[in-house]
């Protein structure tokens, strides 16, 4: 049985005896084992230690009165599965979707993963990615390409993809997710779902690490609604003060309806100068229309960003963070990682990453600076900005093939200058992000931003909305969200 409600209800399921977690858990491990040979969104499975804790939870709730039921945490017994990229669990396989980490068994979990565990949750897999989350797409070559449930000749997006097919399609109620350049958004997008990227130092991170791409990369969660990714925010926040970047913690206790309309920018440029697709155009519009019937002030209007520029350095840090990255695999492998080791996208990113200065990467960071006080200064005026999600729908999944001049260049990218490297990986990532280019400045800045399920073309395909705002401002992101959800106007849910 398919799991068609969000995970807050079956917490209520199963605190009121309507359910038992045990019950829960055996639905979400059929769910995975009849889903999965169609989906391939689930690339490690935890049944036997889910049925183990599921026992181990029945049996302390009939220990429990009503009282001491309600103060457990939210989502005790809810299964879910943890997108396999990070989040690592002590004893458990992760692969990253990458042949370097074939066998590679997780030795200590990450302080995310304790905090998705304390909150009650039962993990029951793992989800499937694109080889080290690189692509907006998941398409790995050594775990196999994700179809999205809505039209399996389709590609649910990247990198969180394996999680939102999972979600989408009913597998379990609730999955985890990240977000480097979008990995939360455009599955969402793609899927019909909610997706929150939080603000740079919300989310607890390490002890692996603890800068994710100079804080370009959030753990968070794909959902259904919005009481369930603000019940998950506030019990995920925290003030971590061993981590690089910190935030004040939401101090509000519950969600309150807006007590007042917002002021509303919007843009329908792409920041990259890409044509901006009509279907994006009528999706823009029809949100427009919605959000002016509930009140809001709505103008065009966009911070003064060099669009270009922003992901020219985006894709200079993604570079110098795969170099650190491979130089640690060379220590573990004690060998040189090679070609062959990883696809042609991981081996351009990494080449690209060995020629970047440690005076570039410095002026990098701080042009990441100069950008966010821009991007804060532009909400000293407005409230929020809208903005597509994706450019177009979930894309087929032969979409974005090289030509064969390219994939030369990026077999033989070792051999060129750092300048040619750059453009060699532009050239990589141009159709690809021609489709997705709404959702990088957001991680370049640290600002909180959300997909949502606000539109779906003739053909059934959903396209989302992206709203986003001043660091630190989720409350008001998710306050906007309740308002449209309870307005009838998101179509999150399964197929």
């Amino acid at each position: 049985m398919l799991f068609e409600f969000d995970a807050t209800h079956y917490a209520q399921e199963i605190q009121s005896g309507e359910t038992t977690v045990t019950e829960l858990v055996e639905r979400a491990i059929t769910n995975i084992e009849t889903l999965n040979p169609t989906l391939n969104a689930v690339v490690v499975k935890s049944f036997d230690e889910a049925r183990d804790k599921s026992a181990q939870y029945d049996d302390y709730l009939k220990t429990l009165d009503a009282k001491t039921k309600s103060e457990l945490p939210p989502f005790f017994g809810v299964p879910i599965l943890l997108k396999d990229l990070g989040q690592s669990q002590n004893g458990v396989p992760t692969m990253s979707g990458a042949k370097l980490m074939e066998g590679h068994v997780a030795n200590q979990t990450d302080n995310f993963t304790q905090r998705i565990e304390a909150a009650g949750f039962i993990v029951v897999g793992r989800t499937n990615v694109p080889e080290f989350g690189f692509k907006n797409i998941s398409d790995s070559k050594f775990t196999g390409s994700v179809n999205s449930p809505i039209d399996a000749t389709r590609n649910p997006g990247g990198a969180s993809g394996g999680a939102a097919a999972a979600l989408k399609a009913g597998m379990v109620p609730i999955v985890t997710a990240s977000d480097g350049g979008g990995s939360i958004r455009i599955p969402a997008s793609f899927s019909g779902l909610i997706g929150l990227k939080t603000s740079r130092g919300r989310i607890p991170v390490g002890p692996g690490g603890y800068r994710g791409w100079q804080g370009a990369s959030v753990n968070f969660a794909l959902t259904k609604s919005v009481r369930d990714t603000w019940t998950l925010l506030r019990w995920m926040q925290e003030e971590q003060f061993e981590a690089p970047f910190m935030i004040p913690r939401i101090v509000h206790e519950s969600l309150m309806p807006l007590n007042r309309p917002l002021r509303i920018a919007y843009t329908m440029k792409s920041p990259i100068g890409s044509a901006v697709s009509p279907e994006a155009q009528a999706m823009m519009q029809d949100t427009i229309e919605k959000l002016e019937t509930l009140g809001h002030s709505v103008v065009e209007a966009e911070p003064e960003i060099d669009g270009v520029k922003a992901m020219e350095t985006y894709y200079k840090v993604n570079g110098v963070e795969t170099a650190s990255m491979m130089q640690d695999f060379e220590k573990a492998l004690e060998r040189a990682v090679t070609k062959e080791d990883m696809e042609l996208m991981s081996w351009a990113i990494y080449q690209l990453g060995l020629n970047i200065s440690g005076v570039e990467y410095s002026q990098v960071l701080a042009y990441w600076d100069e950008i966010t006080a821009v991007a804060e200064a532009f909400h000293e005026e407005y409230d929020v900005l809208l903005m597509p999600a994706t450019n177009a729908p979930a894309p087929s999944h032969d979409q974005f093939t090289h030509s064969d001049q390219l994939l030369d260049q990026l077999e033989n990218i070792e051999q060129f200058a750092s300048a040619k490297q750059q453009e060699i990986v532009w050239n990589m990532f141009e159709d690809s992000l021609a489709w997705t280019p709404f959702t990088q400045q957001m991680n370049l800045t640290g600002q909180p931003a959300i997909s949502l399920p606000m539109y779906e073309l003739d053909n059934g395909l959903p396209l989302g909305a992206q709203f986003s705002t001043r660091k630190g401002g989720e409350y008001l992101l998710l306050q906007l969200a309740k308002q449209l959800e309870d307005a009838g106007y998101l179509r999150s849910g399964i197929v």
